[in-house]
């Protein structure tokens, strides 16, 4: 399958509905969680301007533990009591960190990250899954769009493993 990025155009929400249509594209037929993580990553990662990490975090029964991501080198292993991702994690809640060096326990593994916003991927089953993970060198990145956004995206990560 070739895959070509397209220019997101229109406003925020349009351009998320575009780059969801783009996700469930690449996701369609394939139930391999590293091999959709790591496409969703690369698309994401291509696609949102001002991020310098984004990525999966798997739950193994104890913490959460890297997956695919674009950026950096990262944190392997994260508690789930450190940390925005853990935070995410263990309250089943999206973290919109307009400030991350403001958030107690927060890891630094990119001291060029400003912001992040963690989705939790949860199962239908209610089981934790791990996180959906994205870092911007700029304060404030995300807002209440992004999140509706990159929360559609990780849901439909979540319903491809299904």
């Amino acid at each position: 399958m070739s895959f070509s990025a397209t220019t997101l155009t229109g406003s925020k929400p349009a351009q998320y509905a575009q780059l969801l249509a783009q996700a469930r594209a690449l996701l369609h037929g394939e139930r391999d969680r590293i091999a959709n993580a790591a496409n969703l990553s690369a698309l994401v990662y291509q696609a949102l301007p001002n991020l310098n990490w984004v990525g999966f975090y798997f739950y193994d029964g104890t913490e959460l533990v890297v997956g695919p991501f674009q950026g950096l080198p990262a944190c392997v292993r994260i508690p789930l009591d450190k940390g925005v991702c853990g935070a995410a994690a263990r309250t089943r809640q999206t973290q919109r960190i307009e400030d991350v060096h403001a958030f107690p326990g927060h890891i630094a593994c990119d001291s060029a990250s400003n912001s992040e916003l963690v989705v939790p991927l949860v199962g239908a089953d209610g089981a934790l899954l791990g996180v959906f993970d994205l870092d911007s060198p700029l304060p404030a990145r995300f807002d209440v769009e992004d999140q509706q956004g990159l929360e559609a995206i990780a849901r439909a990560y979540v319903e491809s493993l299904q």
